[in-house]
């Protein structure tokens, strides 16, 4: 469990990448939308313990948030992060009605489902939200495809969440897999 939670550290760090590469460093096309964020919320809900399988991950989530819009000068609370919070949760309670059968044959189909889902959500949230996408079934296709003109497609954003998703979510059955090290059952010497 202790590797779990050192991978916690590192991937909240990892979503945090853009504030330490600077406003002048380009980012890599594979970074906008890696994210380790619904990994977290799925693996933490079902796997830790369940004071910690929600305050964890949203402790994370809501810190980042705050520092990642705080340094590119966003509102602190808008619709679309609303509505990406909700499927945050969504993700979350996912995990936790998974917490019996946390092993990789139930959690990477899961994570699959939950990237699927957090793309429409985010997506859709997007489309109400931006008003360069028209308010019609053409627009909703827009901003469930090509996105707005001068962006990556959102499709591109989709690829980098699901790999993210993926690679997180092993990442983090495997530090569960890490044997702890072993106690000493030899008496321990005491001074006197």
């Amino acid at each position: 469990m202790l590797a779990g939670f050192a991978l916690i550290i590192v991937a909240t760090l990892f979503r945090l990448l853009p504030v330490f590469l600077g406003a002048t460093v380009v980012q890599p096309e594979w970074l906008p939308n890696f994210s380790p964020m619904a990994a977290l919320c799925l693996c933490c809900a079902a796997c830790l313990p369940r004071r910690w399988a929600f305050a964890v991950p949203f402790t994370a989530l809501l810190a980042t948030d705050f520092i990642l819009n705080t340094h590119y000068g966003f509102p602190l609370v808008n619709t679309q992060m609303v509505l990406k919070n909700i499927a945050f949760i969504a993700i979350a309670a996912l995990g936790w009605q998974l917490r019996n059968r946390a092993r990789a044959g139930v959690l990477l189909p899961a994570t699959i489902l939950s990237s699927l889902f957090f793309y429409v959500v985010t997506n859709t949230a997007s489309w109400l939200a931006e008003p360069a996408y028209a308010k019609s079934l053409a627009g909703l296709v827009q901003a469930l495809t090509t996105g707005l003109p001068g962006y990556p497609s959102t499709w591109t954003f989709y690829r980098n969440t699901f790999a993210s998703d993926l690679v997180f979510t092993s990442l983090f059955l495997l530090s569960l897999r890490l044997p702890l090290p072993a106690k000493s059952t030899e008496p321990v010497a005491v001074a006197s």
